[in-house]
C-alpha cells in the first residue's frame, strides 16, 4: 500500500505502551507515513482533546483498564460524570486517554489497535 502524502496520519499515545508499539510496528511494516505524538513529551492541548471528545465521545476515550485508572480513588472515579470532568482529568493525566488513537489527514479517527481495523481504515484513507 502506497501513500504519497507525508504524515498522512498522526498516531497519538504514549511511547512505552505495548499497544502503541504494536501499532507503530504495523504502520512501519505497511510503509505508512505517520507522525507519532507522545502525550507525555509533546503535550496535549484542550482544543485537541475536545476534538477527540467531539468525534469519539468521552466514554470511549477514557481508559478505564489501565494502571492510571486503577490508582484513582473511588471519589475521583465517581466525579467523572460527564465530558467536562473527563476532559479535565484526561488533560491532567494523559495516560487516562485510551490508545492508540490514529488520526487521518481528513480528521477521521480510529481508537484502539486491531490489525484488520487498521488495514481497512488505511485503505479507505490512503
Amino acid at each position: 500500500m502506497e501513500n504519497s502524502i507525508p504524515d498522512a496520519f498522526i498516531l497519538y499515545g504514549i511511547k512505552n505502551c505495548d499497544t502503541i508499539k504494536k501499532a507503530r510496528r504495523f504502520l512501519e511494516a505497511q510503509a505508512i507515513p505517520c507522525r507519532f505524538h507522545d502525550y507525555r513529551t509533546d503535550g496535549l492541548t484542550a482544543d485537541c482533546l475536545q476534538t477527540f471528545i467531539d468525534t469519539l465521545g468521552w466514554q470511549a476515550l477514557l481508559n478505564t483498564r489501565g494502571t492510571t485508572w486503577r490508582k484513582l480513588t473511588e471519589e475521583e472515579k465517581a466525579a467523572i460524570d460527564g465530558p467536562t470532568a473527563a476532559k479535565t482529568l484526561m488533560l491532567a493525566q494523559p495516560a487516562l486517554i485510551k490508545r492508540p488513537l490514529l488520526v487521518a489527514a481528513d480528521g477521521s479517527m480510529l481508537l484502539g489497535f486491531n490489525e484488520s481495523d487498521y488495514q481497512q481504515f488505511l485503505q479507505e484513507k490512503s
